[in-house]
């Protein structure tokens, strides 16, 4: 059975009482789980993650840890850590000490430390880096410093304030996979925070997505990429097709004039909705066998498949594929029924 590590109760929190950046915040983060909030800036992410670990306080509602409330317990007396995105290290110190600095400050004897850090240095891979100068080593390797200074305490949740956004593309996917590793090895809880889609569907158990201070979706990474919940969260998450439609009835839905079979049902009869159907989902068929055709206006070819547009009735379809039809050329496109996402119209 799952345990909980934090939760929040209609978390609201506003700045000089005039502007709500949270507006009542409800969630369950549970113990061992890699949770992410998810969202543009300024969605209230980074405050979400600070009124956790205690250095803002809820202007009303509650945060609970293992089930007590700690809304006025200061961060040193929270069993938690955050790693920063600039890191944060002490340049005047080398490897071992910066790792070792948290462990000073709760006065934890000499060969705890010393075994203690060891422990951190193979955990992140930097055995024998412990004499290297901080200011030596390259954002990545700085990065894993920062890591293994915040897990050496023992912390029984780590909150990760967008950790990986000043590295490249290329140490970002390297540090994503060792973050997931580093956190599956210890069993320990992670509460992650960015804006980047494909870093949260990459490391999480689970993902809530923010916008302007409110939570749209919560859920799996399949959850919440298969069914989005609105147009938002099909549109942030990943790239959508999103269509006007009109829900005929139960799993039968009309849109580009025509109607498709789908598997939603509760809509109501002849309702306005709003259809999603991912590039990925659709399917290049000859002209004349399409449940719809047009014309591909552009291609792109993105490495592991094509990026195509195509101009049906005025709409321009994103596909994409691994074959294609020449630029120009008339396409069919076939839908499947598990493919076709039907989702309220947003007010």
């Amino acid at each position: 059975m799952k345990q909980e590590a934090i939760r929040l109760e209609n978390v609201t929190k506003s700045f000089d009482g005039i502007e709500d950046v949270l507006y009542s915040v409800s969630m369950t983060v549970e113990k061992n789980e890699f949770f992410t909030l998810l969202g543009p800036s300024g969605c209230g992410k980074t405050t979400i993650l600070r009124i956790i670990g205690g250095f803002e306080k809820p202007t009303d509602g509650n945060v609970f840890f293992d089930g007590k409330k700690i809304n006025d317990l200061p961060p040193n007396k929270r069993k938690l850590n955050t790693v920063f995105q600039r890191y944060a290290l002490f340049p005047h110190m080398n490897v071992y000490e910066n790792i070792a600095f948290g462990l000073r400050v709760q006065k934890t004897d000499d060969a705890t430390i010393d075994a203690r850090v060891t422990e951190m240095l193979e955990l992140v891979e930097l055995s024998g880096y412990e004499k290297r100068a901080v200011t030596s080593l390259s954002g990545g390797q700085q990065q894993r410093v920062a890591i293994a200074r915040a897990l050496a305490v023992k912390p029984e949740v780590l909150l990760l304030d967008e950790p990986l956004g000043a590295l490249d593309l290329k140490m970002r996917k390297e540090m994503q996979i060792e973050l997931k590793k580093i956190q599956r090895c210890l069993g320990i809880t992670f509460i992650y925070v960015t804006h980047d889609q494909e870093e949260a569907l990459t490391m999480s158990d689970k993902i809530v997505v923010l916008k302007n201070g409110v939570i749209q979706q919560m859920g799996t990474p399949i959850d919440i990429y298969n069914e989005p919940e609105n147009a938002f969260v099909a549109d942030f998450i990943g790239e959508s097709n999103i269509l006007s439609g009109t829900m005929v009835h139960d799993k039968l839905v009309n849109f580009m004039e025509r109607d498709f079979v789908c598997v939603d049902s509760g809509f109501g009869e002849n309702k306005p909705v709003e259809v999603v159907i991912r590039p990925e989902d659709i399917k290049i068929v000859p002209p004349d066998d399409g449940m719809l055709k047009g014309k591909v206006e552009s291609i792109t070819f993105k490495g592991v498949h094509y990026e195509m547009i195509i101009d049906a009735k005025g709409y321009k379809w994103m596909v994409h594929s691994t074959m294609h039809p020449l630029q120009g050329a008339d396409a069919g496109m076939d839908i499947l029924p598990d493919d076709i996402h039907i989702m309220e119209v947003q007010h």
